[in-house]
């Protein structure tokens, strides 16, 4: 069966669009509840949390009336970072968890992630059982069976607390200023709390959501308000997270960012060398930096790449006891910690290398050179196909054969967006430019 819904952070999209309606989001939570009520049995619980985006009010609402509609007790959150469902999937025993969250894209998106009882990501398998059962008909309780629904009031407190226990005990952090930008999203209260508590001189951007701001000129993929906060404050560091708090940038304290290939090398680095950092190696995917791949093999460690997305990077770190990976996007999973990304703990794991080491975040954020990169997107159209057009093959095997022994190409579609993504990495920036441009005006010729 082919993947119609899912993508490869479950299913997004344009609120009130297909398939990010309301009529869609009840399916699937029927569907999702039919899929972990195989065996009959009542008393199955699913967790629910969301960002701040206004469509979530509707997504939420919808997914409690399909998956009480199936026998399945819902346990709403409320607004969330995506690790802390993870997290409380597991410790409150659900069989499910759920989040509502387009991540890092603006506020008409959303989207629907699924967490299996491990707290992890549910495979590709599970997701496409969930769609064959959307397709269908799906087998409804008996009246005295439906599901309930109530509020939990201390999720976000119960994520608060053990955020902090990741924080070293023996570390101190006052004295430190921090700049926190949450993006206007999820973690708009956990992330300023979780740093106060731990003694930080917190200063708050992004912490005012509206429902309508989430990621607006702020967060992790613009990270210009907090490099500007940063420098205006005199700040130690900036922590720049995303809509939904999975991913993280780092800013020096000269508003400097650092992403996420730099930050994993800091901590694959000091892990190898603690004895920490299990199979000897770091898992990221293919957009990493070639530089980073140096980096690693100097110091007798391996990079396990994976496709784009960070369920493929877990996926491969528990099939290979790794315990550590991410991607270059900031999304960094520490699975001695939490099951997914976690930008905020990414963070406080930074924090215990500024505390620990006495070096400013500057030093410790430039780990290795990076190979010069460069990454264009070309938005195409419902139904269109750029990457089967016959003089785009041409020109990316022209391409290929140019840079080959220099650098190397990725051309792929993005797994959440309509775009074409056009990357390449090479030594030579004439030539690193003429490969990426060429490619991306063909794919825009193919898409006119």
């Amino acid at each position: 069966m082919t993947r119609k819904l899912f993508g490869t952070d479950g299913v997004r999209g344009e609120a009130n669009s297909w398939p990010m309606t309301a009529e869609m989001a009840l399916k699937l939570g029927a569907a999702a509840g039919r899929y972990f009520r195989r065996d009959g049995r009542n008393g199955h619980r699913v967790v629910i949390g969301k960002d701040t985006r206004l469509s979530g009010y509707m997504l939420e609402n919808a997914l409690t009336a399909g998956l009480t509609s199936t026998g399945m007790n819902v346990l709403l959150l409320g607004p969330v970072p995506t690790p802390a469902v993870g997290y409380l999937t597991r410790s409150m025993r659900a069989d499910l968890g759920i989040m509502i969250s387009a991540s890092h894209n603006p506020a008409k998106d959303n989207g629907i992630k699924f967490f299996g009882p491990d707290g992890f990501k549910l495979s590709d398998e599970a997701e496409l059982e969930i769609e064959a059962l959307v397709a269908g008909e799906i087998r409804l309780a008996q009246p005295m069976n439906i599901g309930r629904a109530k509020r939990i009031d201390d999720g976000l407190g119960r994520y608060v607390e053990y955020a902090k226990t990741t924080f070293p005990a023996r570390d101190r952090l006052a004295g430190l200023k921090v700049v926190i930008d949450c993006a206007h999203g999820a973690a708009y209260k956990a992330a300023p709390q979780v740093l106060w508590e731990l003694g930080c001189e917190v200063i708050e951007i992004g912490t005012k959501p509206n429902g309508l701001n989430i990621n607006d000129k702020c967060g992790s993929t613009h990270t210009r308000a907090a490099a500007e906060a940063v420098v205006a404050h005199g700040a130690d560091l900036g922590i720049s997270l995303d809509g939904d708090a999975d991913r993280v940038m780092i800013l020096d304290e000269n508003g400097l960012v650092a992403d996420g290939d730099q930050i994993m090398a800091l901590f694959a680095a000091r892990w190898a060398e603690a004895g920490l950092l299990r199979g000897g190696a770091l898992v990221a995917t293919v957009m990493s930096n070639l530089g980073l791949e140096r980096f690693l093999t100097g110091r007798g460690l391996a990079l396990e790449r994976t496709a784009v997305g960070d369920r493929y990077v877990v996926e491969r770190m528990r099939a290979g006891g790794f315990n550590l990976g991410g991607e270059q996007s900031g999304h960094i999973v520490m699975t001695d910690y939490a099951t997914t990304g976690d930008g905020l703990m990414a963070g406080l794991q930074f924090l215990a290398a500024m505390a620990e080491t006495g070096k400013p975040a500057s030093e410790l954020t430039r780990q290795f050179e990076t190979v010069p990169q460069m990454l264009k997107n070309v938005k195409f159209k419902a139904g269109q196909a750029p990457l089967d057009n016959e003089n785009v093959r041409k020109v990316i095997a022209e391409a290929e054969g140019k840079i080959a022994g220099q650098g190397r190409i990725l051309i792929r579609k993005s797994g959440t967006e309509p775009l074409i993504r056009v990357m390449a990495e090479c030594e030579d920036a004439g030539l690193l430019t003429e490969t990426v441009e060429g490619i991306v005006a063909a794919v825009e010729q193919a898409t006119a």
